[in-house]
């Protein structure tokens, strides 16, 4: 039996302890002459408060890539939005190379945007989605709310870098 050694990956270095909802640059890769930037969108604080549910999680993920895909500016540049499997947060990939200030205005736009929605989830059908039932509109809808208020209205640099 053989045991294969392998490195921590970058995100399980951080310490989750500390770590509260903010925005974070998880990481920067180089393809090429390109920058892909990821974002770690924390939302809940880990091992600390509730994780959300599948059904919020899904329909947050449905509603960011829809705005986001369709952004006057950042949809060219969108290469992914989807959940953590923690349940913690969302990672967003952008092409470019950015600061976790850099894209405040637009998780505000955006968080505004499912917020503010009513209505048909976008690519809630069977036709469009593997789980196109497990949906909550009204939880994502407070949870972008409750992430406006506490984290990103005046948010500080001590949620936009991450604790050491």
């Amino acid at each position: 039996e053989r045991n294969i050694v392998m490195e921590k990956i970058a995100s399980f270095t951080i310490n989750h302890i500390k770590l509260q909802p903010g925005i974070y640059v998880s990481r920067k890769d180089h393809i090429g002459a390109e920058t892909v930037t990821t974002f770690d969108i924390r939302m809940t604080s880990p091992n600390e408060e509730p994780v959300m549910n599948t059904a919020e999680v899904h329909t947050i993920e449905h509603l960011a890539a829809t705005f986001l895909r369709n952004h006057r500016e950042f949809g060219s540049r969108t290469v992914y939005f989807g959940p953590m499997g923690c349940r913690t947060g969302f990672y967003l990939l952008l092409a470019g190379d950015y600061s976790s200030k850099d894209i405040v205005p637009l998780l505000t736009e955006m968080f505004s945007f499912i917020r503010d929605f009513k209505g048909d989830v976008p690519g809630a059908s069977p036709m469009d989605c593997g789980n196109y039932l497990d949906m909550n509109l009204p939880m994502a809808n407070y949870l972008a709310k409750k992430y406006l208020d506490e984290v990103l209205t005046g948010i500080s640099d001590d949620r936009l870098i991450y604790p050491e």
